[in-house]
């Protein structure tokens, strides 16, 4: 059903799921919460809030948060930053990227050709996969400075392993999050990938970042076409400058969130620092990646 990936209303079906997800009536987001949490088998005890019923919606369910100690940091210097499935793990390969079998992609494509494209022309990736049943909160995995970040508009497939060996250039093709930092390792850029369904990303020192909010839209110079366009509708990469602000985020602290289930992209500019993880296996907040 690849096909029907690319009739369907990728970003309407988005925008309705960023509405349903919000819904606070209590019976029907009890109702939908629970089936939810035995369809994939939600393990609610890891969570600081641990019934259905103390959730005020199903997003705040779905971006819940767990308790203090269940996911213990490793001292590594660099870590696990979300529960998921590693994708692809390996080395950046005159600046391509392998997405699946016979699938590459490049990091230009990716980054949108943003100039800091050429710190990653060799190096090392990781692509890991959160599924519905995943903890949805992303967490930093080295210490890092925050320079830059870019919103990049797209497609809204579905991220899944079977659309990931259909879809050429998925990751480069669908809408997402770019942020970069400089580490110990040099600059490093982190990727959110968005998906379908997906209604929203958000990072900490941001807030929600799609859709693109009404404000912050109008307080920037726009053409006649943006003017006239719905602003969940624009179609231009937004790019925010964080070098003189000191923005500095620990290893191990909450990084951002999926406000549903997507995929999330490292790259790293040093070929040295290579990820102790293996593919299509399961992987949690904190693990160590060194």
């Amino acid at each position: 059903m690849i096909w029907l990936q690319y009739l369907l209303p990728q970003h309407l079906l988005s925008k309705l799921m960023f509405r349903f997800a919000r819904i606070e009536n209590t019976w029907f987001k009890n109702t939908f919460i629970h089936w939810f949490i035995k369809k994939y088998q939600i393990n609610l005890s890891e969570a600081q809030r641990e019934q259905a019923e103390d959730y005020k919606s199903f997003n705040d369910f779905f971006t819940r948060s767990l308790k203090s100690g269940v996911r213990a940091i490793s001292k590594s210097s660099i870590i696990c930053p979300v529960d998921g499935i590693v994708s692809q793990v390996g080395n950046i390969n005159n600046a391509q990227i392998v997405q699946a079998k016979n699938h590459n992609y490049s990091v230009k494509q990716l980054l949108a050709n943003n100039e800091k494209a050429s710190e990653f022309s060799d190096g090392f990736f990781t692509t890991i996969y959160l599924s519905p049943k995943d903890y949805h909160r992303i967490h930093m995995p080295y210490n890092g400075k925050l320079i830059a970040m870019d919103y990049i508009p797209g497609d809204l497939f579905s991220v899944n392993k079977k659309t990931a060996q259909s879809v050429d250039g998925l990751f480069a093709r669908n809408e997402r999050v770019v942020c970069y930092f400089a580490t110990e390792f040099g600059v490093c850029a982190f990727i959110l990938v968005g998906a379908i369904f997906v209604g929203s990303i958000q990072t900490v020192w941001h807030g929600q970042i799609n859709p693109i909010r009404e404000a912050e839209l109008n307080s920037k110079p726009t053409s006649i076409l943006t003017r006239i366009t719905p602003f969940w509708c624009v179609k231009q990469v937004q790019h925010f400058n964080y070098q003189n602000q000191n923005i500095q985020l620990k290893k191990g602290e909450e990084f951002g969130r999926f406000d549903m289930g997507s995929t999330i992209i490292m790259l790293m500019s040093n070929t040295n620092q290579i990820f102790n993880l293996t593919k299509d296996v399961a992987v949690r907040v904190g693990q160590n990646l060194v």
